[in-house]
């Protein structure tokens, strides 16, 4: 990894909190393939899946339930206990998150608040490299504590594993499609795959292109591109930092992996533990050439501050750096909470904002799922307390009618 201090970290701190996910190269191609599938419909989502992901003529696009059950029941013990802990815990994270409705009166005002669960969700399940059944428990668990009722699980080839994590949290509908195809199926809807109300979950550029071109017409729950890392130490253990540095860099060739510190000393002792771990992981390795950095801080505020501009996905720190956190999608606190702990199983959300979108947003939520509906009573009291400032106020902005609404109620009409 690169080592920077003085002006050339500064500079490249400030490159870093510049960055933004780019889908101008694939748009027009990916637009083309929405349209084809708004016009087509199933037709093309099987010329697309046939040609991209293997389904046979005769496979159903809808995965049956027997292969679901089936592929649960030929995994082995240890895969069906790892994934019941990882399950268990994120339920209970979604829980003890999920927002409640409330009520409270004052002088003759009645206010509170409704929540309730979107109809339908759509949640995208990578193919690519890996199983990815963590994905899978990420997206569809936050649905079914909020209690959505139509969930649609899409992915291209998925494997028995994913699917025996789909079976195990009682997914129904398990579609084998996937790409740009896969989002304006969800978005639109087809004969075979109901639209629905918003689409979630990760993928590849050309995934998150769809998502992008859509969300006028589908909600979505945000624009995630490659991975990316922050560690900020001082005194810490290299080979702490280094593991956790490269194993976010085996995720992908454009994952941006970032070592803040002010000591020199700890920055060359990470950058040599990181080259002996990846000197093995190609994808790692290549990930660390192409985005990989150590920066030397002059202060241990401005290593924060660097961190908060680049508002990154994942962030590591000391558990005093904490109440300096400002924009990031998932905070690691301390030696013993490495981010991979976070991509399993410890609870919290592994879908985050990237290129700096943890600026205004944090990751995948309960509340990602949910409409928080408010509701107001108010009395006669109530009314007369604040019908003469309504009626001023709108009289102000000449809504005659708005004013009137008050007067007729107040006996001024």
């Amino acid at each position: 990894m690169r080592i920077l201090s003085g002006k050339d970290a500064a500079e490249q701190a400030m490159k870093l909190a510049a960055r933004s996910s780019r889908f101008d190269e694939v748009e027009t191609k990916v637009q083309r393939i929405i349209n084809d599938v708004r016009v087509r419909g199933d037709a093309a989502l099987r010329e697309y899946a046939q040609q991209w992901d293997g389904l046979g003529e005769k496979d159903s696009l809808l995965v049956p339930q027997s292969q679901i059950r089936a592929a649960l029941k030929s995994s082995s013990p240890k895969f069906r206990s790892s994934l019941k802990l990882a399950a268990t815990n994120i339920r209970r994270f979604c829980q003890l998150q999920k927002p409640k409705e409330w009520k409270r009166s004052f002088n003759g005002i009645t206010l509170g608040q409704l929540v309730r669960p979107l109809d339908s969700v759509g949640c995208y399940i990578p193919g690519g490299r890996h199983p990815l059944v963590s994905t899978l428990l990420m997206t569809v668990i936050p649905a079914q504590v909020a209690g959505i009722k139509n969930i649609r699980v899409v992915s291209p080839r998925p494997s028995k594993e994913v699917l025996a994590a789909a079976a195990m949290l009682g997914v129904h509908e398990f579609y084998r499609i996937g790409g740009a195809q896969a989002i304006a199926a969800l978005a639109y809807g087809t004969k075979s795959i109901p639209r629905v109300d918003k689409i979630v979950g990760p993928g590849n550029v050309y995934v998150t292109a769809a998502k992008k071109l859509v969300s006028f017409d589908c909600a979505i729950d945000m624009l995630a591109g490659p991975t990316e890392v922050v560690v900020v130490s001082h005194n810490g253990k290299p080979a702490y930092i280094a593991s956790d540095l490269v194993a976010q860099a085996e995720h992908d060739p454009d994952a941006v992996s970032i070592f803040i510190t002010t000591s020199a000393r700890l920055a060359d002792a990470v950058s040599k533990a990181v080259e002996e771990l990846a000197q093995d992981n190609n994808l790692a390795k290549q990930s660390l050439q192409n985005s990989g950095v150590i920066l030397i801080a002059a202060s241990r505020q401005e290593a924060m501050e660097w961190a908060n501009q680049i508002a990154p996905e994942h962030i590591s720190i000391a558990k005093s750096d904490v109440s300096r956190i400002q924009n990031a999608g998932s905070v690691f606190v301390g030696d013993f909470s490495p981010q991979a702990g976070g991509d399993y199983a410890s609870g919290p959300n592994h879908v985050l904002p990237t290129a700096g979108v943890a600026r205004f947003r944090g990751g995948l939520s309960v509340l990602d799922y949910v409409k928080i509906i408010t509701v107001q009573e108010l009395s006669e009291k109530g009314l007369y307390g604040i019908g003469s400032a309504v009626e001023f106020l709108a009289e102000t902005e000449g809504l005659k009618a708005h004013a009137e609404s008050i007067r007729v109620r107040c006996g001024n009409g």
